[in-house]
């Protein structure tokens, strides 16, 4: 990916520490560790030894001498010393006390796993309130409760009751779902894009998602930075972190919430408070935040952004081995705001000299229905020598003679040699699904349909036009 421009600014050193603690903590203690593999305290304990986390780990549960080959603690208290970091796995009615434990421990920063607070009404607010309190009291940081965990892949930290744990990659991400944390953590996984670090934000009883956003985007392993929110905690805070944050860093945001119906689901689930979709358009552009509206696009854009580099423009050159589809991104691009590049004299010229006489040569470029992956070969390179072409998009529609793990070769080795993005579209099923597995591994952007690479080619080049405009 294209380096950017490193900006810094002050993050509250209190905020920032704890946060750390979080991500790379030299000692961790499970409380409410089992040896029960249906129990969440089992999972989070496996996925630490799993992970090879390094640092000292200890469980803790009193009815248990000994759990996953480690000696298990009745209480925090008995701990030989007080962790980095505590998780908190115990039932809803225990959380209190054990906090309250932490903390005459010395412990300085809690992962409440636990839910069954301020989601469940005015109840479980007035319980986590006291959370907070006792937390205050002690010096000590919260994330949760309520939530799905944390991972730092470059310290071999899983600490999460997550069912896949990504690969090492420049993606930070923070959630205020935990389910749908999980979801992108597996889609993830399947096309081996990784994360360098990962925060489910849970209930956010204390440190938020601004907290996060500030601390990512100062953070050296991570060059895109993700979120899913259902409400801002502090409008005014987190839009002028954006601010900061994309000038170095692209922030990809799938924001919901924003309709009635959304808002009032919003507040029964984590208790976030939602705000209006025109405010939310208006100030995410302000802020140059590249919102998604839908899971698709919000995954479609990670993907581009973490694997292509940035276009100057958005003039497109598109190459297909079918009209149909060619027509498609052709509506799709200028539906986006884009545009078909006008090929020039010598591209034509090179196109005429490589390519059959049947194919079309003009913008989309046709290389016909029998093509090979060596008529893609020439096309691409023609049109990537172009200098009124900004993007490229191949398209590959399977018939019999198509080559699609040839051709996916090709587009990967023609991808790497110039700073110009070029998103591959392989339509069908399982006959370009080995194609696409392997651009996935090759970390080229692949899509199923043009609509969904056209849309996420148009957050790219907005996201330009912002770095251009803030100089």
């Amino acid at each position: 990916m294209r380096s950017r421009r490193a900006r810094r600014w002050s993050v509250s050193t209190d905020a920032s520490l704890a946060i750390a603690s979080f991500f790379a903590p030299g000692s961790i203690a499970v409380v409410g560790a089992s040896a029960n593999p249906q129990k969440i305290g089992y999972v989070v304990l496996d996925n630490l030894q799993r992970g090879r986390y390094g640092g000292r780990l200890y469980a803790v549960n009193p009815r248990s001498p000994r759990i996953l080959g480690l000696r298990a603690y009745p209480d925090v208290l008995a701990l030989d010393e007080a962790p980095e970091l505590a998780i908190l796995t115990v039932p809803t009615r225990a959380v209190a006390k054990v906090l309250d434990q932490c903390g005459q421990k010395g412990v300085r920063s809690v992962l409440i796993i636990t839910a069954g607070f301020r989601e469940t009404g005015p109840a479980g607010r007035v319980a986590e309130d006291e959370l907070v309190a006792t937390a205050r009291r002690y010096g000590m940081r919260l994330v949760g409760p309520n939530s799905v965990g944390v991972i730092n892949t470059s310290a071999r930290l899983n600490a999460t009751f997550a069912e896949t744990a990504p690969v090492q990659y420049e993606v930070g991400m923070f959630s205020q779902s935990g389910a749908v944390a999980a979801a992108i953590l597996d889609w993830a996984r399947s096309i081996d894009l990784g994360f360098s670090k990962f925060v489910s934000l849970g209930n956010m009883a204390d440190l938020n998602e601004v907290d996060f956003l500030e601390y990512l985007g100062q953070d050296v392993d991570t060059k895109i930075i993700v979120g899913y929110l259902e409400g801002i905690s502090d409008g005014r805070r987190f839009m002028a972190a954006a601010q900061r944050v994309t000038k170095a860093k692209p922030l990809i945001v799938i924001k919901v919430g924003s309709t009635p119906g959304g808002a009032r689901a919003a507040r029964s689930h984590t208790g976030a408070l939602a705000s209006a979709e025109a405010v939310i358009d208006g100030a995410f552009r302000q802020a140059g935040i590249i919102r998604a509206i839908t899971m698709a696009e919000f995954f479609d854009a990670i993907l581009c952004f973490s694997y292509a580099p940035l276009p100057n423009g958005g003039r497109v050159a598109v190459v297909t081995n079918a009209g149909g589809p060619g027509v498609m991104a052709a509506d799709a691009i200028e539906r986006m705001g884009l545009s078909l590049a006008e090929l020039s004299h010598e591209t034509r010229q090179a196109l005429a000299e490589g390519l059959p006489p049947a194919a079309a040569l003009g913008n989309p470029i046709d290389v016909l229905g029998d093509a090979a992956a060596d008529r893609y070969q020439v096309a691409l390179e023609a049109a990537q020598a172009d200098p009124s072409v900004d993007a490229l998009l191949a398209l590959l529609t399977p018939q019999r003679v198509t080559e699609p793990e040839r051709t996916a070769r090709v587009i990967a080795h023609l991808a790497r040699q110039q700073a110009k993005p070029l998103l591959a579209v392989f339509m069908g099923g399982a006959a370009v699904g080995r194609a696409r597995a392997m651009l996935d591994e090759m970390r080229v952007p692949v899509y199923a349909y043009p609509e969904r690479a056209v849309r996420a080619l148009a957050a790219m080049v907005r996201y330009r036009a912002y770095l251009n405009e803030a100089g």
